[in-house]
């Protein structure tokens, strides 16, 4: 049943719009942004992340080293599909994005907001930069997003509604994102959080808060288990990401982000409008806790800016509705104005954002001034240059040496990259230890030449014998990357100076 009070009321102006009609321009600019990434997804190549869930999608189980078992199962799935092809293994990723503006604007209506509320909220997260950058690529954070902001309306609904049955809904979205990301468990915090500190907590008495809980274990115990199994490898994993992430400065910025990336700069004033609104309406504190939690959690963590991307669509759609109720008590001409102003600077920032972020170019001052200013689209550039480069170097070797190789690599980029694309050049698998590599092992017998990628001549002299430089990495645009720019060198190697066994026993690397 709906209850009067938790809804935020809607004018006598948005009271006579059709619901059908507010989801089919919702939809129609949804779909609109999706088509827009569809036709600019297959500008340059696949993203070094990209190669690491492309293998894994390979050699599927209940885990991997750095990250649970279901963006590599969609990606297994993309492969069937689609074969090795930009457009449709990003295809996944476009259509999360798309669920995640329409519903983002469904939070609107569902929150009492017009139609204006509504295409503002879609529009504004649309042009959001994280949000878009989500799209352009295939990655585990696309889909965590994506059940951030399903989990953030399903709780609309519980409470505007007082219907309990949410919490099963609930349930499978948490499961699902704790199959996709860890740090959704942060986020999970403040939806507890939420609960035990606003008038929610009654529904702690509720059967279906319990049992949506249950569902949540019950989707992940899968992976759990994998965990079990593994000593918990990922959680010491990810333990070692964090400590990098800290020593290199990549927490920094934190709360900059927030403003600048996170949520379209001049939607700032709209989604702290919602955040307020939040904390003052009894009925959905509970939705201002799931925001401040994660957010001070990941702060004090020192945590990456963008793990905390999907609390912004539900401040933006509050703020939303709070803002059109405001202007409608305005006169005409400055609801108008305001109006205007707003929507032009959401489409200029957004505009601006798109030409740092989106690949819409393959040639051009466009491509030049992406590449300049985005050092993913700079990660996308020269893989397959590098394993025809390996293979290139295979060719020079003799036929004994042909005949015991193997290729060793530094980081999933490189090897995603030689085990899709090297089939066709008749490469070997390549070897390393770090992340879910470590899990694979090593041939047997072992190789007694090597190709190395990925490392420096320091490194590699320690471990294996009488190396060479054979080649270095390079790509025709001239791109400066990582791999152009901190691994030049590919070498040629013999035999091991020890047991490859004592290698594995260090455990899984990053690289």
């Amino acid at each position: 049943m709906t209850v009067p009070h938790a809804a935020v009321p809607r004018s006598e102006l948005t009271e006579s719009q059709p619901a059908r009609g507010d989801l089919m321009v919702l939809g129609a600019i949804a779909l609109l942004f999706g088509v827009l990434h569809m036709l600019t997804n297959g500008q340059y190549g696949f993203h070094r992340d990209e190669w690491q869930f492309l293998s894994d999608a390979q050699q599927m189980d209940w885990g991997f080293v750095p990250y649970p078992p279901l963006t590599a199962a969609l990606e297994h799935v993309g492969l069937g599909l689609f074969g090795l092809s930009l457009v449709g293994l990003r295809t996944f990723s476009v259509l999360a994005q798309v669920l995640v503006i329409f519903v983002s604007g469904v939070m609107a209506r569902d929150l009492g907001g017009g139609r204006l509320a509504q295409v503002f909220t879609a529009v504004a997260v649309a042009l959001s930069p994280l949000p878009m950058f989500e799209a352009t690529e295939f990655q585990y954070s696309s889909f965590d997003l994506m059940w951030w902001v399903l989990i953030a309306w399903c709780t609309v609904r519980l409470l505007r509604d007082e219907e309990p049955r949410w919490w099963l809904a609930i349930g499978v979205l948490a499961g699902l994102g704790l199959q996709t990301k860890y740090s959704i468990a942060f986020y999970l915090v403040g939806v507890l959080g939420g609960v035990l500190l606003t008038d929610a907590r009654r529904y702690v008495r509720s059967r279906w808060f319990w049992m949506g809980g249950v569902i949540a274990l019950l989707v992940f115990v899968p992976n759990l288990l994998w965990l079990v199994r593994h000593d918990f490898v990922s959680y010491h994993f990810l333990q070692g990401i964090h400590a990098r992430d800290v020593r290199q400065g990549r927490a920094e910025g934190f709360l900059s982000n927030q403003f600048l990336l996170n949520a379209n700069l001049v939607a700032t004033p709209v989604w702290l409008a919602g955040l307020v609104a939040f904390f003052r309406r009894p009925s959905y504190r509970m939705l201002g806790w799931m925001y401040l939690i994660p957010v001070l959690l990941f702060l004090l963590a020192k945590g990456r800016f963008y793990y905390v991307c999907g609390v912004y669509p539900m401040v933006i759609a509050m703020g939303s509705v709070v803002s059109e109720r405001w202007l409608h008590a305005r006169s005409r001409t400055l609801r108008v104005s305001l109006t205007t102003l707003g929507f032009i600077g959401v489409v200029a920032v957004g505009a601006f954002a798109a030409l740092r972020i989106v690949p819409m170019a393959s040639s051009g001052p466009l491509r030049d001034y992406a590449l300049k200013n985005n050092g993913d689209l700079r990660e996308e550039i020269g893989w397959e240059q590098l394993v025809a480069q390996v293979a290139a170097i295979r060719d020079t070797l003799s036929p004994e040496q042909q005949a015991h190789l193997g290729i060793a690599v530094g980081n999933y980029g490189e090897y995603g990259s030689i085990a899709l694309m090297g089939p066709r050049y008749h490469l070997p698998m390549p070897i390393t230890t770090v992340n879910s590599g470590w899990l694979r092992g090593y041939p047997d017998p072992v190789p007694t030449t090597l190709i190395v990628l990925g490392n420096s001549r320091e490194g590699i002299d320690r471990l294996l014998t009488d190396c060479r430089v054979a080649g270095h990495v390079s790509n025709d645009l001239g791109v400066d990357n990582e791999e152009s720019r901190d691994h030049p060198d590919i070498f040629v190697c013999g035999p091991a100076r020890g047991p490859w066994s004592e290698l594995w026993k260090r455990g899984p690397s990053f690289g």
